[in-house]
């Protein structure tokens, strides 16, 4: 099983935190863009996806590996209030990632790492304190059904650990929330997901193919997810992350034609209603013989369309989560250049669709992730009250 965690103190997890709860598909967050880079090799020739790309700038997590990992913890944090504190903070956590994902990362566990990852962004507390008007530096506003707290909703610290191996995730995330700790930092909220392992199609807990409207190519992604200026933000990204609950069992009571007009989608192959293959495009003006619409008007698919919403694309990595038959729904997680095209999105679907009616956001927050981390390029450097 999954398990949630919200707490006034650093979290500690136990390997069952994170267990497959194997019975379940999961979100699929992201269609692999057509040339992705290739992984560092470890010793041994094991993958290591989790220190910064070929190009010794962006962070592992985003759009590394193409197919996101099996098993993932999102949890977020708060930094000391002194600035000279929180930058110690993130630099021993920056210090402990790149230990943890480097090539001894087997000997820093205690088990092979494989495909670990993990990124980390910064609140808007801390980006707001480096200037005005930076990517990541906005609060998000209020939508409609959400459930808020003092303690699921924003925070100055996001850490996402993600792996193919349970164990592995399990044994990081505790090492991670020790050093933070021990820094003084605190916890908010944090949870753990689940999805299929490997290629292919991959469903959420309604039972339909998610993610599927995503930047796929290179140019796409550059375009769509990272910031290429100005220093230090290049290389960077904006972050969304959200605990969903959904009524899966008041969903899944719905007739299946009246699920597939709710999602815009064939629940057999995830094919838009307006004709095609599961990764056609969505046609938002085809229409019937008598005039009507082949995608409704309220349908999700329609409703959350770049093309309707007039923002940009975000790349979803999401996962299922359940920490019980009454708590259960997606940990979404999604990657812009701007907030708006997250705001923008959302809006659109407050105004009016079918799904979100089931949906109820229980945690929520945005972060700005950084340029990845080197022993000479602490994390957060340039943006925690140090130039980097």
């Amino acid at each position: 099983m999954t398990t949630q965690r919200d707490n006034s103190s650093v979290v500690r997890r136990s390997l069952l935190g994170v267990l497959p709860v194997v019975a379940l598909g999961a979100c699929r967050s992201d269609v692999p863009p057509a040339s992705p880079p290739a992984p560092v090799a470890a010793a041994g020739g094991r993958p290591v996806h989790g220190g910064a790309g070929p190009d010794g700038v962006r962070q592992a997590g985003v759009d590394r590996p193409a197919q996101p990992q099996a098993h993932a913890v999102v949890s977020v944090y708060d930094l000391p209030p002194e600035a000279g504190s929180a930058r110690v903070a993130a630099a021993a956590l920056g210090e402990a990632v790149l230990e943890l994902t480097g090539r001894r990362a087997g000997a820093a566990l205690g088990v092979e790492a494989g495909d670990l990852t993990v990124t980390m962004g910064l609140g808007p507390r801390m980006v707001g304190a480096a200037g005005r008007g930076l990517p990541g530096g906005l609060e998000l506003p209020a939508f409609a059904r959400e459930e808020r707290t003092a303690r699921t909703w924003g925070g100055d610290l996001l850490v996402q650990v993600c792996a193919s191996d349970p164990v592995a995730l399990a044994l990081a995330d505790t090492r991670l929330a020790g050093v933070l700790a021990a820094e003084g930092v605190s916890g908010r909220w944090s949870q753990a997901g689940f999805r299929p392992p490997g290629g292919g199609p991959v469903r959420n807990l309604l039972g339909f193919p998610d993610g599927i409207e995503n930047p796929r190519t290179r140019p796409e992604l550059d375009r769509e997810v990272w910031l290429d200026g100005p220093a230090p933000l290049a290389g960077g990204t904006v972050a969304v992350v959200r605990r969903l609950r959904i009524d899966v069992t008041g969903f899944l009571a719905q007739s299946a034609s009246r699920q597939e007009e709710a999602i815009g989608r064939r629940k057999a192959d995830g094919a838009p209603l307006s004709g095609g293959a599961a990764s056609a495009r969505l046609d938002l003006l085809a229409k019937t013989a008598r005039g009507g619409y082949l995608v409704p008007a309220m349908a999700h698919a329609r409703r959350a369309n770049p093309n309707a919403t007039g923002s940009g694309r975000m790349l979803r990595r999401g996962y299922s989560y359940r920490n019980g038959a009454e708590d259960q729904g997606l940990l979404f997680v999604s990657f812009q250049r701007r907030l708006r095209t997250f705001t923008a999105t959302q809006r659109r679907l407050d105004d009016g669709d079918d799904l979100m009616r089931f949906v109820t956001a229980t945690a929520s927050g945005a972060f700005f992730v950084p340029r990845a981390s080197t022993p000479e390029r602490p994390f957060g450097s340039g943006l925690l009250g140090e130039q980097g």
